[in-house]
């Protein structure tokens, strides 16, 4: 199964397209705006003594804008913003090296340091940033030089690194590069590409220590590197080794998509059965109700199994972000909705989070806890306020283009079988066998669990059309033509599927019911112990100060409180609010008293939970999403 080409689904829906709408409209202009301030986007221009001196890392952050401005003029044609993705291009193609290096970093500032330290720096991470634009763009306008210039760069990149007389056995400190090989093989047909990407997988971790070597050739002590251990970037064994997601998590889901998209191409067991070993690690063990990824700030990623905390919780937007891509590479390779169930968990919660509803300001930390008075003993990442631009830019350029591309991953197409993976109003086509067919959805989705879906073949065909029934449904229902039809029966690892001959302007009826659920989390998660949180249908929800006063913590949800979902339309760009009575202490009854014998008199209060995508979008205050249950 392969997904539904981007250029080929038009979402039309209350929820998505606004928020598309916003993306393309304010969050792209504002980010070339901020890439040419801070002088990123300018940074080919750049003269040795003057100011505004390119860092390591800030070609990936055009690179993601520019990956963010392809898709958007894959269905919203802008001639002013496809001449400054041209003329970046320009300066791309200006700039890059007789060999066909490209970084404006080590071209500009350290011409003599190139390739010396892939342990800390990004020179291949920006490699593969740059790469995902080229083709994205290739397949947007039909362009091509964009991508010739990145395919002179892969060219030198494949020559540099390898296994013959020659060549460096190193691979990517921050990795991306890996899996930005496959998609240029996939649109180039060059298999030598997904070979280099299987070279840098196969290689990490690999004993004598390549980072090793590295660090005594530059005069550096390997000991000495920062975060100590090898894990942080996943390095410290051979992949296939490894058993638990560790380290930094960006680094770590961008690996995993690398691994996965090779093993999908060249279906190697053993690459598939580590997958699928640090999937389960991942989504059992070591993944936020919010579909965030990543509990800690020290190193922007993964401690233990079950450490999950709340106010403290790092959950970085990139980190998200990179979770739905390993998601959808594990869904085309194993044809189960849990990987379904998680990237639609992590798009309706830990990514959407991370960019304000205006679409100019943003998140990098997502915690599940806010208590704002502690802001000035935090850092600028860590900070409950959103912000405007980060020096480190990673998560607006992020998600920026993590929404451009959202039509990409509603859709499969394979060569007998349509499959629906997230429910959005939007039309596909989609190439299924020999012919073309469009599938169209009609709902209110996430706020409504019905969907109308018209299948239109160009001619009656014989086809299996799956669709994904949500882990959070409990009872869905549907129907063909009128028809009902048994959605347990027709049911494989999650998804319904059915077989007939299509004809078209044929029916599927869903109906997705969506009560307010309690959810708890396991024993083993200390930090959330008698606690639960909200969730109606994919969305998770919180408290906020703006709604409910402060001392959130203090509130307390008896086990029979009634919960009602109502719509409101005007509020939040739109949503479904929770609301309930719940009980907390009289702060009356307290004087100064810091600790006295338990004899507090309780109140019953009314509580709103709002979706947690939709918080810090009013005044500064509290949220929380776990609350006691008593």
């Amino acid at each position: 199964m392969l997904p539904v080409p981007f250029t080929n689904v038009k979402i039309t829906d209350e929820f998505w397209a606004p928020r598309l709408k916003t993306n393309r409209e304010v969050t792209l202009p504002i980010e070339y705006k901020h890439c040419k301030k801070s002088g990123r986007y300018d940074a080919w221009k750049w003269k040795p003594g003057k100011p505004k001196e390119p860092h390591i890392f800030w070609d990936s952050d055009v690179a993601k804008w520019l990956e963010a401005a392809a898709y958007s003029l894959a269905t919203h044609p802008d001639p002013k913003l496809e001449r400054q993705v041209d003329a970046y291009v320009e300066m791309l193609e200006a700039g890059q090296g007789k060999d066909g290096y490209l970084n404006s970093h080590y071209s500009l500032v350290e011409p003599d340091k190139r390739w010396s330290n892939l342990r800390d720096c990004c020179e291949l991470y920006c490699a593969g940033h740059l790469i995902e634009a080229a083709v994205a763009y290739a397949q947007a306008t039909g362009k091509e030089k964009f991508l010739d210039v990145m395919c002179r760069y892969a060219d030198l990149i494949d020559k540099k690194f390898g296994t013959k007389r020659g060549q460096m056995r190193g691979y990517p400190g921050h990795q991306e590069l890996e899996l930005a090989l496959v998609k240029l093989c996939r649109i180039t047909g060059e298999k030598r590409y997904l070979d280099l990407s299987k070279f840098f997988i196969d290689e990490r971790g690999r004993q004598p220590h390549y980072y090793d070597r590295e660090a005594h050739k530059r005069g550096d002590e390997p000991r000495h590197f920062h975060f100590r251990s090898y894990a942080y970037n996943q390095s410290h064994l051979p992949v296939r080794e490894q058993k638990e997601v560790v380290g930094h998590s960006v680094r770590a889901f961008y690996m995993y998509t690398g691994m996965a998209d090779v093993a999908a191409e060249t279906g190697d067991r053993s690459l598939i059965a580590a997958c699928k070993r640090l999937w389960v690690n991942a989504t059992q063990k070591r993944m936020f109700v919010t579909g965030g990824i990543g509990p800690t700030s020290a190193n922007e990623g993964f401690t233990i199994d079950y450490d999950l905390p709340t106010e403290k919780a790092y959950a970085e937007t990139c980190a998200a972000i990179a979770l739905v891509f390993f998601a959808q590479r594990m869904l085309h390779m194993d044809a189960d909705s849990q990987y379904a169930d998680v990237m639609e968990r992590a798009l309706y919660n830990g990514v959407l989070s991370g960019v304000s509803l205006s679409g100019d300001r943003f998140f990098y930390q997502n915690p599940l806890a806010v208590f704002p008075a502690l802001n000035e003993f935090r850092t600028h990442h860590e900070s409950s306020r959103r912000q405007e631009w980060f020096g480190c830019a990673c998560c607006p350029t992020n998600i920026v283009r993590m929404l451009a591309s959202l039509g990409g991953y509603i859709y499969s197409q394979g060569k007998s079988e349509a499959r629906i993976n997230l429910f959005v109003d939007s039309s596909a086509e989609m190439k299924v066998g020999k012919q073309n067919v469009q599938i169209q959805q009609a709902t209110k989705y996430p706020w409504n669990g019905k969907v109308k879906v018209t299948v239109r073949p160009e001619r009656p065909a014989e086809f299996t059309l799956s669709i994904r029934i949500p882990a959070w449904c409990r009872s869905a229902s549907l129907s063909v033509n009128g028809k009902s039809i048994s959605a347990s029966r027709n049911k494989k690892k999650g998804f319904a599927r059915i077989k007939r001959e299509w004809r078209p302007g044929d029916r599927v009826d869903i109906d997705l019911p969506m009560p307010v659920e309690r959810i708890e989390a396991s024993p083993k998660v200390r930090q959330t112990c008698g606690r639960v949180a909200l969730q109606r249908g994919p969305i998770v929800y919180c408290l906020e100060e703006a709604d409910n006063g402060n001392n959130l913590n203090d509130l307390s949800l008896p086990k029979d409180a009634k919960l009602s979902s109502t719509r409101k339309k005007d509020f939040l760009g739109g949503v479904n609010v929770i609301t309930g009575k719940a009980v907390r202490r009289r702060t009356s009854d307290w004087n100064r008293e810091l600790y006295r014998p338990s004899q507090s008199r309780t109140e019953t209060v009314k509580f709103t939970a709002v979706p947690y995508y939709a918080w810090a979008n009013r005044a500064e205050g509290e949220m929380l999403v776990w609350m006691h249950e008593g």
